[in-house]
């Protein structure tokens, strides 16, 4: 038998790195709100032998032979996709939420076809149709923004802005906005005006199959889901579509965009569709909610201005600097010396710069995974208000950080096992 090398003999130095990613993971209160904690079964799948095979086509047509385990994972992962978002057509080829997004609009619009999105700076996308991105560059991009006085979304507004720019594509959304979608609303708008309602459902896709936040399926022409951040799936993507559209779609992915799909990412998300279909998932899902309002909470009673007030999913924007005088980029990097992972944010109407923006973005999924709840929620918050008010004091930091890893020592981390760590 031929002698079969780990990691740590082949190559030590990325093995430690991962050692060392593993121990941050497993030490540090991560808040980014794209960021979970995927599950061994999950991690398995995406580290199997389907990293092996090259599968360009679709199941039962592929160019390659030996695809009959693969056509079958494949096949699994679509009628799991289609039962769980209400949808007659699944693809689970896409490498990653942008070109899901790319291959849809290149289905469905011809160049310079007009498209609204929510404007980066206000939480939409980058790929919703900003200016530095394909979106904004191969479509005539109209973004729509929040409510000056609210910072809520303004279907009003927006179906004022329709009316006026006649869309072919209306997305809702986003990566930043802590409330509720009106997806009803949305499919309103875009049969008043004629345009096709395109959903990205990325971030709360966990909160949708969950229970806890509406969904836009079956209503939306087109949609789009991401298949980590609050679905605890592998680094994929997924698109979702009437039938309709289903043809030119798989086109648009195969020959359009991408050669061959990685078969171990299908199979992983396979697995996270199968666990999210429980009730254990449905309690998860609800808990993340019960979390970000409680944080929310806590982080308002420090005096933090709370982007919309509040949150109604796993998110939470809020402004540092005119509160507390220090710019996001600085909280965040604070925070991080905490022990507390988060990423800076621009918030609606900001006048900072997106390198230097005047807030900070969290969620609660990661810790949810942990099993962390409302008391854990409390202690955080006030762990980053006296991280944020002491920014430039390192020993206050530090003396944080070590709460924070001792209370992240009494909660497992899904998909990391310390033995690994020998």
């Amino acid at each position: 038998m031929t002698y079969l090398p780990s990691l740590k003999e082949t190559d030590p130095e990325i093995r430690d790195l991962i050692m060392e990613e593993e121990t941050r993971e497993w030490n540090k209160m991560r808040l980014i709100p794209s960021e979970n904690y995927a599950s061994h079964a999950v991690m398995e799948a995406t580290g199997s032998v389907l990293t092996n095979k090259y599968s360009e086509g679709y199941a039962k047509k592929r160019y390659y032979e030996g695809q009959q385990m693969v056509d079958q994972v494949e096949i699994l992962a679509i009628e799991r996709a289609k039962k769980m978002f209400n949808m007659p057509h699944a693809n689970v080829q896409p490498y990653s939420g942008s070109p899901a997004n790319m291959a849809v609009y290149h289905a469905v619009l011809e160049h310079g076809d007009t498209i609204m999105g929510l404007a980066l700076p206000h939480g939409g996308h980058l790929t919703h149709g900003w200016k530095v991105n394909f979106s904004g560059k191969t479509y005539n991009s109209s973004p729509y923004e929040l409510d000056p006085e609210t910072e809520l979304l303004n279907y009003d507004k927006i179906l004022e802005q329709a009316k006026e720019v006649r869309p072919k594509m209306i997305i809702a959304g986003y990566t930043a906005y802590p409330r509720i979608i009106d997806f009803v609303k949305f499919r309103e708008i875009c049969d008043e005006v004629g345009a096709l309602f395109h959903a990205d459902t990325s971030h709360i896709t966990g909160l949708i199959v969950g229970g806890v936040h509406p969904s836009p399926y079956p209503m939306a022409d087109t949609g789009i889901t991401t298949s980590h951040k609050t679905l605890r799936g592998p680094r994929g993507a997924m698109i979702l579509c009437q039938e309709e559209h289903a043809v030119k779609i798989d086109k648009a992915i195969i020959p359009g965009l991408q050669g061959g799909p990685h078969n171990n990412t299908t199979a992983a998300i396979a697995v996270a569709l199968k666990e999210a279909d429980t009730q254990e998932f449905k309690d998860y899902a609800a808990q993340i909610v019960a979390n970000a309002k409680t944080l929310a909470e806590q982080l308002n009673s420090h005096g933090f201005r709370l982007v919309t007030g509040g949150t109604d999913n796993h998110l939470i924007l809020f402004e540092t600097l005119k509160c507390k005088g220090i710019s996001g980029r600085d909280a965040a990097r604070a925070l991080d010396k905490a022990g507390i992972v988060t990423n800076c944010n621009t918030v609606p109407f900001d006048t900072g710069s997106p390198f230097n923006p005047s807030g900070v973005r969290i969620g609660t999924p990661a810790v949810t995974s942990r099993g962390m709840k409302e008391a854990e929620m409390k202690k955080l918050g006030d762990w980053m208000s006296a991280a944020i008010d002491n920014a430039d004091d390192n020993a206050k930091l530090a003396s944080i950080a070590q709460e924070v890893e001792e209370l992240c020592e009494s909660f497992d981390c899904p998909g990391i096992t310390p033995s690994n760590w020998a």
